[in-house]
């Protein structure tokens, strides 16, 4: 399927995403969250795609925020709705059952910061910068920041950069926990590959309940996690990939998995 603001190539079974608005520092509008929901749907239905890696067109940003030109002349109930399309489109991407990946390429910022958050890892190249800077524009971050940023980093240091709307380098990123590791300009891309090549060798059907145990069991209190994780764990004995794991395990040799 062809779209207008993104770039999908999948190969090896591994599917990347390339927000592709360059001129605009890949500025997320309603086209390409629209466009992102499409391309959601299409890799969740295609079994050849193992892991998902979203990165940014260009050598300045992965995305540097939403489409403040598009946003200005919106009224209280057009924002509303554009805001929960957004919703609707960012935690569908969020609950795929597979592995998503961002390889930030530059400047992460809100809009661009909130689409990452939404990945399960984040590889960040050394020269991008990430923040909540919608303060500064007399609003506030309207697609997850002040709820996926608590969640990963605290919620002090949450209000630190959504109240004071500055940014932070990829190594303080690193140090707070909001990305996964940082590499030199130009590898974020190469290094997901290598990422998503080791996921891809992994059960799909185990990567899928890991990730709903995390993603569920971490809203929920301890007791209720548990329990959702335990569902989890035994329904994997109904599948032929546990019998092929344990057995491979035990004949010590790589198992073949098939995501049945």
């Amino acid at each position: 399927m062809q779209y207008e603001t993104l770039l999908v190539e999948i190969t090896d079974g591994t599917a990347v995403i390339t927000l592709n608005r360059p001129k605009a520092l890949n500025a997320l509008n309603a086209k390409l969250y629209s466009e992102l929901g499409q391309v959601t749907d299409e890799l969740a239905a295609n079994d050849e795609v193992k892991a998902i890696i979203v990165t940014g067109s260009g050598d300045k940003a992965f995305a540097a925020g939403a489409d403040i030109v598009y946003m200005y002349p919106l009224n209280s109930i057009e924002c509303r709705k554009f805001v929960m399309q957004v919703k609707d489109v960012l935690l569908k991407f969020e609950n795929l059952p597979k592995p998503t990946i961002a390889a930030v390429n530059g400047m992460a910022l809100g809009g661009g910061c909130e689409l990452a958050m939404c990945c399960d890892l984040r590889i960040a190249e050394e020269q991008a910068i990430f923040g909540q800077p919608e303060i500064n524009l007399g609003i506030i971050p309207g697609a997850g920041g002040t709820q996926r940023l608590p969640r990963l980093v605290g919620a002090a240091r949450a209000k630190e950069l959504v109240y004071l709307g500055g940014s932070i380098n990829a190594a303080e990123a690193h140090r707070i926990g909001l990305v996964n590791m940082v590499v030199p300009t130009g590898g974020a891309l190469e290094q997901a590959k290598k990422i998503a090549g080791k996921l891809a060798a992994k059960g799909p059907l185990a990567l899928a309940a890991a990730k709903a145990a995390v993603n569920v069991g971490t809203q929920l209190d301890l007791a209720s996690g548990l329990t959702y994780e335990a569902e989890c764990f035994s329904g994997l004995f109904a599948t032929e990939d546990q019998k092929e794991g344990m057995k491979a395990f035990m004949e010590k040799r790589p198992a073949a998995f098939k995501g049945k």
